[in-house]
């Protein structure tokens, strides 16, 4: 009750400088709170997917692998697939031209790497403003506590009154400016550093099932230390 009613003398007694940064802090907090929310999301679903590559690798063909992955939409490892697939078919379209000087190894290394690239900005889009309210925020708080405790300190040399009881009051509610500032920066802080761990786990699982895509495209099986249930190299029929 004590910090509710500080908050609302905060506000009601405050100037148009002290709203301001109030105002400001709830923005960088409503705003760090959506893309937490957004990419835990995102995260959550991509490791989802990930976890039906492996059944990917079983099906009877490559389309019916397809399906095992899941909606095209917004899903990075159909998107992979797709790029191995069209630079495949690319490269054997175009062999009596110029294409047939490029080996088809470097042909599909680069069409998986370009969607990799592709994934991970979308992976990594919003972090930025997590990073920035994350170094920002507790600066914007000690400014608004600085610019209190000046207000609070002229209207005590005006009153000429010094007592405990003028000063702990106004400078109390400038502090609190601060713990908002606190209040703001922590979850982003731990939200960004957790939000990097996920998508580096889901970067390394689309880098390998990229490796297995290229050995697949390039040579028609899958070269991994993964096997069948009979114990030989898990393979698919070209679609």
């Amino acid at each position: 009750m004590e910090t509710q009613l500080g908050l609302i003398t905060l506000w009601t007694q405050g100037d148009w400088v002290t709203k301001s940064v109030a105002v400001l802090l709830l923005g960088m907090s409503l705003a760090s709170w959506s893309v937490i929310l957004a990419k835990a999301l995102d995260v959550f679903t991509f490791k989802t997917l990930a976890a039906r590559t492996e059944s990917f690798w079983h099906s009877a063909d490559f389309e019916a692998g397809m399906a095992t992955l899941g909606a095209a939409t917004g899903n990075p490892f159909v998107q992979l697939a797709r790029s191995g697939q069209e630079a495949t078919a690319h490269h054997r379209n175009t062999q009596t031209q110029l294409h047939d000087t490029l080996d088809i190894s470097d042909w599909i290394s680069r069409a998986l790497r370009n969607s990799i690239d592709d994934s991970t900005a979308r992976l990594q889009s919003g972090l930025a403003v997590l990073a920035s309210v994350g170094s920002t925020a507790p600066f914007v708080g000690l400014f608004g506590t600085v610019w209190g405790i000046y207000h609070a300190l002229m209207g005590i040399s005006a009153t000429g009154q010094a007592t405990i009881d003028k000063v702990a009051g106004p400078i109390g509610e400038a502090l609190i400016m601060t713990a908002l500032g606190l209040a703001v920066a922590i979850p982003a802080v731990l939200g960004y550093n957790a939000l990097v761990r996920g998508n580096k786990s889901i970067l390394s699982k689309l880098s390998r099932f990229a490796h297995d895509l290229h050995a697949y495209f390039v040579t028609g099986a899958r070269v991994s230390n993964t096997h069948g249930s009979d114990g030989k190299v898990v393979a698919m029929k070209h679609a």
